[in-house]
């Protein structure tokens, strides 16, 4: 029987960036492999390199070397424009800092992500508002950023990372900024609405909770990917 196709693939990932006239080396050949419905962590320290590698693998931004496949697909192969549509429709992104608009309510966040999309207007409110509901906001639509707590806006950003029904999550972070009650809460609901909707979650993470819940964990290390 053939092997079965990895949902993402990465072979050999460099990234450089140019910092105060000098090149600093962040990723330096990473290999990396995402099965669909799968739940990984990534652990390291900080500057190891995993935001980077999640906005590679997100298509945020582009490798200097190396390849990133989806589903046997080169996304080097893509277009601006291609890689928009991809990011919109297969990628959902869960931030540490929330990233919500501020001067949108949280009913509105969520919508933008399909608005951008220009998917149908009553539509996607009525899918936001579900979603909303799922996340245990029904109360709290009309209300902006600054007037949630932390562990409500970052409900409010997995609300806006489902709105498209993607088949991966990329998560840096998502309880760093949280207490640990509030973080276990929002770790248990992004393993639930995985199961539910069978989409692979890859959460970049310092900790042990999410470690622990994960089926795989990889450490990356100077920007290389370390044997645990």
């Amino acid at each position: 029987m053939a092997d079965t196709i990895p949902l993402l693939n990465a072979v050999d990932l460099h990234k450089t960036y140019s910092v105060s006239r000098r090149d600093l080396e962040v990723l330096r050949g990473v290999d990396f492999t995402l099965a669909a419905g799968e739940f990984a962590a990534l652990r390291g320290a900080s500057g190891a390199g995993k935001s980077t590698l999640l906005h590679l693998l997100g298509g945020l931004d582009r490798p200097l070397r190396g390849t990133i496949e989806f589903k046997g697909r080169n996304l080097a192969s893509f277009s601006a424009n291609a890689l928009a549509e991809f990011r919109g429709r297969e990628i959902g992104f869960i931030f540490q800092s929330y990233h919500l608009l501020p001067e949108f309510d949280a009913l509105e966040n969520v919508c933008l992500a399909a608005r951008i999309r220009r998917r149908d207007a009553v539509q996607t409110k009525r899918l936001a508002t579900d979603l909303l509901n799922r996340v245990g906001l029904s109360k709290r639509l009309d209300h902006m950023p600054a007037e949630l707590s932390g562990g409500e806006q970052q409900r409010v950003a997995i609300a806006r990372a489902l709105i498209n029904s993607p088949s991966i999550i990329l998560a840096d972070e998502p309880t760093g900024n949280l207490d640990s009650a509030t973080g276990d809460e929002i770790l248990d609901l992004l393993c639930a609405l995985r199961d539910e909707r069978d989409m692979a979650l890859l959460i970049a993470t310092h900790s042990d909770a999410v470690a622990q819940r994960a089926q795989r964990v990889i450490h990356i290390e100077d920007g290389v990917l370390v044997a645990n």
